[in-house]
């Protein structure tokens, strides 16, 4: 039986929300990772730095670019032992600089993908996919990684429908 993993990176703390800031306690990523999750059963895992970016908006972007810049690889909390009992892949996480935040990279680059289906989901104000999807098959060798979903941070609790035809189309539904 296919089974499917929603492994997403998701930012809370201060957030920028179509020209304003504000603080929340659940990131924009993690709400659909969430309504993903009620939809298809799937089983989900968070992919979190041991070093976190600043909470304060302005500050997280300047560490996320110098992180982009130096192609680093962040250090992560905690690790899936094996995503061999995966078919599919569900891919959440923010436009960070027009493409994935590099703690993503960190996650993509320690599984063997071949044979995988990824799709991924990007949140995002206003940017959509950017480079992403490019940049998730350069990481994880052997996917085959589907059109994303681009999904505005700010209308993340609302996107159900959109969430819900892009799983049907998908045939995690």
């Amino acid at each position: 039986m296919a089974k499917t993993l929603i492994a997403f990176f998701s930012r809370a703390d201060e957030n920028y929300f179509g020209g304003a800031m504000r603080y929340v306690k659940v990131g924009n990523t993690e709400i659909v990772a969430g309504i993903m999750k009620e939809l298809t059963g799937a089983d989900t895992f968070k992919i979190e730095m041991k070093n976190p970016y600043s909470p304060v908006y302005m500050t997280c972007i300047d560490e996320a670019k110098k992180d982009l810049r130096e192609n680093a690889r962040p250090e992560l909390t905690s690790y899936i032992d094996s995503i061999d009992g995966y078919d599919t892949i569900i891919l959440g996480y923010p436009n960070y600089w027009g493409t994935i935040p590099m703690a993503v990279a960190t996650f993509l680059e320690r599984y063997d993908f071949d044979g995988k289906t990824i799709l991924p989901l990007c949140t995002n104000e206003g940017s959509g996919m950017g480079s992403s999807e490019r940049n998730v098959k350069k990481y994880a060798k052997g996917a085959d990684v589907k059109k994303g979903l681009s999904i505005t941070g700010s209308q993340a609790a609302s996107s159900k429908d959109a969430v819900k035809k892009w799983l049907a189309v998908n045939g995690q539904i």
